[in-house]
């Protein structure tokens, strides 16, 4: 698909409106009215709305794979054929995010409520187009959690990498909001890289917290 004004106008609208609307509830018509070009753009360089939703989430995803790859393999030498920490591996992945250059300052934020939507919605064949394309990256991800995390069944662990996720998602897509609810309040002005730092901390406590479904040990008195 060739590069273009026309190409990058389509993206940014659709990644605007889906982004406010969701995926059902947008359709071509507005997107084409929003960037201002017609149905035949749209046909031309994607093909499909489908093909247009992965385009909006590669031309984030394809970067900063890139950016978390090596950020991975940084990281890996750092630690000289130790596992990363769990602090050091969640580090990787968010100032990855934040590294990232934007091409607007809202542009984490969109991403982030995108990827919520994509599990919220009834969104089939963008999960299976994530899984295919980014399973390198993400799957290394997952590894390097699973070698920080040895003390969790595989179904704690997976219940607690959707809270983390719910929690980063809630987290960078609001980021605008809840900065200025905290500049209004207490009038502290805050960078998306100090969120990206205070939430580090929080998601891996939550990790490795305590299973609230193992009983405690229950100690019988010595019969002296």
């Amino acid at each position: 698909m060739a590069q273009s004004d026309t190409v990058d106008r389509i993206l940014d609208a659709a990644e605007e409106l889906f982004a406010e609307r969701g995926f059902s509830e947008t359709s071509l018509r507005m997107i084409t009215s929003k960037a201002n070009v017609n149905l035949a753009a749209v046909n031309y360089h994607f093909g499909s709305k489908n093909a247009l939703i992965h385009a909006v989430f590669a031309r984030f995803l394809t970067p900063f794979s890139a950016t978390l790859e090596k950020a991975f393999d940084d990281l890996e030498e750092r630690c000289q054929g130790e596992p990363p920490t769990l602090d050091e591996t969640l580090r990787a992945l968010t100032e990855s995010a934040v590294r990232m250059p934007q091409r607007n300052e809202r542009g984490i934020s969109i991403f982030m409520r995108l990827l919520g939507l994509a599990y919220t919605q009834s969104q089939g064949h963008l999960r299976k187009f994530l899984e295919q394309e980014y399973s390198k990256p993400f799957g290394r991800f997952m590894r390097l959690l699973k070698e920080a995390t040895p003390q969790l069944t595989a179904v704690d662990r997976y219940w607690r990498i959707q809270f983390m996720l719910g929690a980063t998602a809630f987290t960078m897509s609001s980021s605008d909001a809840l900065r200025d609810i905290l500049e209004n309040k207490l009038g502290v002005a805050t960078a998306m890289p100090e969120i990206a730092q205070r939430l580090v901390p929080f998601l891996a406590a939550g990790m490795q917290a305590r299973d609230p479904m193992l009983k405690p040990a229950i100690i019988k008195p010595s019969v002296a």
